[in-house]
């Protein structure tokens, strides 16, 4: 039994090992995409699907961070979209006329956060790599299959909803 706690836990460390690579090369991307203005050319190609989805958002500041959040997870860089989905939340609550009660813009929010829209699949990638998959980019057609359907879900139901309240 001794002897599979030891693989177990090496292979745990190695697979700590090599997320702390990917989070790093990625995270470094995405700096360098926000300092040649690329995320804020994409943040401005999402304005119309957030005036969309948001029409009652006033802030700037969290349309920024609501943009910001959807573009890293359409890298596939969740672990990066985290910081500014509490950013956007943060500034969603300072408009929330019922501090005590969710607003309709930030339970939209969430819901297509949760949707979580995708094109590279980098955690899924890596872990199939890790794991030893012979093709571990093969994820990638049929995770963006499920995300697009995920979220399309996410704005039908969020658009129903906007529609009763």
């Amino acid at each position: 039994m001794s002897r599979h706690i030891l693989a177990s836990s090496k292979e745990a460390i190695e697979l700590c090992i090599l997320m702390f690579g990917v989070v790093g090369l990625w995270s470094g991307i995405m700096n360098v995409a926000v300092s040649l203005g690329i995320i804020t050319k994409l943040q401005s190609l999402l304005s119309p699907f957030l005036s969309f989805l948001f029409p009652n958002l006033i802030s700037t500041k969290a349309r920024e961070y609501i943009s910001t959040n959807i573009t890293a997870n359409i890298l596939g860089l969740g672990w990066a979209s985290t910081p500014s989905g509490l950013k956007a939340m943060e500034e969603l609550q300072k408009e929330n006329p019922f501090p005590d009660t969710a607003s309709n813009e930030m339970c939209s929010f969430l819901i297509l956060n949760i949707s979580s829209l995708q094109l590279i699949p980098i955690s899924i990638i890596a872990y199939r790599s890790q794991y030893g998959s012979v093709h571990p980019a093969n994820i990638i057609l049929p995770g963006i299959i499920a995300t697009c359907c995920s979220t399309l879900t996410a704005i039908i139901y969020i658009k129903w909803k906007d529609r009763h309240t």
